[in-house]
């Protein structure tokens, strides 16, 4: 197993590295050339919309499906050449829980383990562990379909880890959770990464991101469009967001169209942002803030207000891609093109 690469940014060794993933589905190019590395003991948030190809990375990832081109090496080994070594250095949790629901929490556990090659009495110790670690030991013996959404999130992810995986995978993970449980899984992704785990992370919460990833990636429409700290990220889109509100809601996208027209987005793009009714745009300066305003008097577009604000992870998010994440189903088929 391949350790001593060193990643970018002073991270530890490279565990993920991927080069050049290229994935079709029919007409749809769901990822389009995709470079990614992901150090050890680190968390790597990607973000994007439905359909931007974080579920069809993290499949490729896990051995799911094969890239039509392109490598990914996770923990020294070929996703592609090397699928059953890999398979047994990483975990997964998607966005729903795959419990076998007729099984009791302890039954599911010691299953997922014996499949992994645990001896017996390793797999009913690891089972009791990982039932203690996520506090499911009074409800060990119910079947699982008798747990709470909560419970069988932590049930899928001590399921995850019942092999105790150097590279864990959470697609989505707390996808239909409420505050407090979701709250509870963040607690046990940070003891995992305590534990030297590495993490690649795919969300659409902003918040989640902000709390548990050291670096992100945001990607749409299949290509990775910028990657960084999140402050680094905030940067690139300038340290405050202008916020219009024209007079009409029909002139939203106009509005967008005229400032990237005219250059006055900064680094990024106008977002159009639906649900307030605003136009966002990334500002560099006071200058640029003047001129933003003089461009939509020229045009005529008048205006309900505006104003400026520091950027939210949100809203570098819209600035970057255009759009709020949640606009198109991912297009990855449910389980195609299985690997061998």
């Amino acid at each position: 197993m391949t350790r001593n690469d060193k990643s970018p940014g002073g991270r530890g060794a490279t565990v993920i590295t991927v080069r050049g993933l290229v994935k079709h589905y029919g007409g749809t190019r769901a990822l389009d050339g995709v470079d990614l590395e992901v150090g050890e003991g680190t968390v790597l948030g990607v973000l994007g919309p439905n359909g931007a190809g974080k579920t069809t990375l993290v499949r490729i990832l896990s051995t799911l499906i094969v890239p039509d081109s392109g490598t990914a090496t996770v923990a020294g080994y070929d996703a592609v050449r090397q699928p059953r070594q890999l398979r047994r250095v990483i975990g997964l949790t998607g966005q729903y829980a795959s419990v076998d629901e007729k099984l009791s929490g302890r039954e599911n556990l010691y299953l997922i383990g014996r499949l992994l090659d645990l001896s017996g009495r390793t797999a009913r110790r690891r089972a009791d562990e990982l039932l203690e670690r996520f506090s499911l030991t009074e409800a060990a013996r119910r079947p699982a379909h008798t747990y709470s959404g909560g419970m069988r999130r932590r049930l899928d992810l001590a399921a995850s880890m019942i092999g105790q995986p150097a590279v864990l995978y959470l697609d989505e993970p707390t996808t239909g959770l409420d505050p407090r449980t979701r709250n509870e899984v963040w607690s046990e992704v940070r003891r995992m990464v305590g534990d030297g785990v590495t993490v690649l992370l795919t969300t659409q919460y902003m918040e989640e991101a902000e709390q548990l990833a050291g670096e992100l990636t945001v990607m749409d429409r299949g290509r990775i469009i910028a990657g960084g700290r999140i402050d680094e990220l905030k940067a690139r889109v300038g340290g405050r967001t202008l916020r219009i509100r024209p007079s009409d809601p029909l002139q939203l996208r106009p509005t967008a169209a005229a400032l990237d027209e005219f250059g006055l987005t900064g680094h990024g793009r106008a977002g159009v942002d639906t649900e307030s009714g605003t136009v966002l745009v990334p500002i560099l300066s006071d200058d640029q803030l003047t001129a933003v305003v003089g461009a939509l008097s020229a045009r005529g577009v008048a205006l309900s207000s505006i104003s400026t604000e520091l950027p939210s992870l949100d809203e570098v998010f819209l600035s970057l891609t255009g759009h709020r994440a949640g606009v198109a189903e991912d297009p990855a088929p449910a389980l195609e093109e299985v690997a061998v």
